[in-house]
């Protein structure tokens, strides 16, 4: 292939071709039909069906938001949010600026709350609030709440706060029909245009569905109560992990980044720092007795402090049992049975060379019952009685043998 230089006929062309086109677009923009073409354009656009799962957080309002706007410019027909959510973790002012959005729209706004099994609770109902036409797949379910009684009154029927199937929410007005699917509460909306195709009504206009990007479904999934907890305690944990192996690798490093995400969903949610500091005081109760190499009354208080963080952690929201239970009995089983085994397995070294411990005799610095601290030489050991007497403290012991750095010592006034 020919290479064009500066000095090659042709290239002198293309500023003249550029011009042309400007002059070309310029020329379109100021016809006098040109502001005509808009409505045309938006009787001939498209259904934007947008996905709006989980409870509403930042991440999901600038979403919904971003998606409006899109709508707006492109031409839509209609904007349908179709809506699984427990509830709205982002404060008043972001959640009252979304349905103003909403409800001040070039493009209407239509919420459906489905598939079958999903529902709208707490402030997630002011989307239905602020919508133009509502439907509630069935199974799903529709707290009443004020937002979406408005003006209205339940004549005793039900109360707010009350959770209501699809035929009952519309019975009480609080949404305009129960389809079943998404397609057939799109056919039923207004400026959507269908035929009759082998006695099946399809739509003519186009549908779009959108759903978050794929960063954006990682912070929404972050920002979810369960997954930001277990995040935060396994990072700690992990951390915990790579600071008694003596060094930084897989486990530091996973540890790190998890504690990040952890953190970023709890900062988004409705986070108690009272429950957020007696999480990290259990980390370092765990941390001493770990130190030690014997789980003693530090993981007691860890153990509680931990379980008590966790209960406490959500003002407002509620972690499952099941979620509860697996966090406590892991962290306990973990930092009580496997972390001081690793160190001690790690950090042991073989016993060759002391052979001359067995028989020596020390004094108990502390209770051993049957796990303790003795003195041998002037220096320090843990130890662990053979005898289910347990040795008082200063009690005299004298060494029967050696497991790694564990010595088994017995009391001296036994033997005599």
């Amino acid at each position: 292939m020919q290479r064009r230089t500066a000095r090659d006929p042709r290239t002198r062309t293309l500023p003249r071709v550029a011009a042309a086109v400007a002059l070309l677009l310029v020329g379109l923009l100021l016809r006098p039909d040109a502001a005509a073409g808009a409505p045309h354009g938006r009787d001939e656009g498209y259904v934007a069906v947008v996905e709006v799962s989980g409870l509403l957080d930042s991440v999901l309002v600038d979403f919904v938001e971003g998606q409006l706007d899109d709508a707006e410019a492109q031409g839509a027909t209609t904007l349908v949010l179709q809506l699984n959510s427990g509830g709205a973790v982002v404060d008043d002012d972001e959640l009252q600026d979304l349905t103003e959005r909403i409800s001040d729209a070039d493009v209407p706004v239509d919420v459906w709350v489905g598939p079958s099994g999903s529902r709208a609770l707490g402030d997630a109902t002011e989307l239905l609030a602020a919508a133009r036409t509502t439907g509630v797949s069935p199974d799903s379910t529709v707290e009443i709440t004020e937002a979406l009684l408005g003006d209205g009154s339940l004549d005793g029927q039900a109360a707010v706060g009350d959770k209501v199937g699809a035929e009952e929410a519309v019975e009480l007005g609080l949404v305009d029909n129960d389809d079943p699917t998404i397609g057939e509460f799109v056919l039923g909306l207004e400026g959507v245009r269908s035929e009759v195709v082998d006695r099946e009504r399809l739509p003519v206009t186009q549908v779009r569905f959108g759903q978050l990007p794929l960063g954006g479904q990682l912070l929404h999934t972050v920002s979810s109560p369960p997954v930001a907890y277990l995040l935060f305690v396994i990072g700690l944990a992990l951390i915990l992990f790579e600071l008694f192996t003596a060094g930084v690798g897989v486990a530091g490093m996973v540890g790190a980044g998890s504690l990040i995400l952890g953190c970023y969903g709890l900062a988004e949610l409705p986070t108690r720092p009272v429950a957020v500091g007696l999480l990290l005081f259990a980390m370092f109760g765990f941390g001493v007795d770990v130190q030690t190499g014997v789980p003693r009354a530090w993981s007691a208080i860890a153990i509680v402090t931990f379980t008590i963080g966790s209960v406490i952690l959500y003002d407002g929201l509620s972690l499952s049992w099941v979620t509860l239970l697996v966090a406590i009995v892991g962290m306990g089983l973990a930092m009580v049975g496997g972390m001081p085994a690793m160190v001690r397995s790690r950090f042991s070294t073989p016993t060759i060379g002391r052979e001359w411990m067995v028989g020596e005799e020390g004094t108990a610095v502390g209770r051993v019952a049957p796990d303790g601290i003795v003195r041998v030489r002037d220096a320090p050991w843990r130890a662990r009685t053979n005898r289910a007497t347990p040795i008082d403290a200063d009690q005299r012991v004298r060494v029967v043998s050696i497991d790694g750095l564990l010595l088994e010592v017995e009391p001296v006034a036994d033997t005599r």
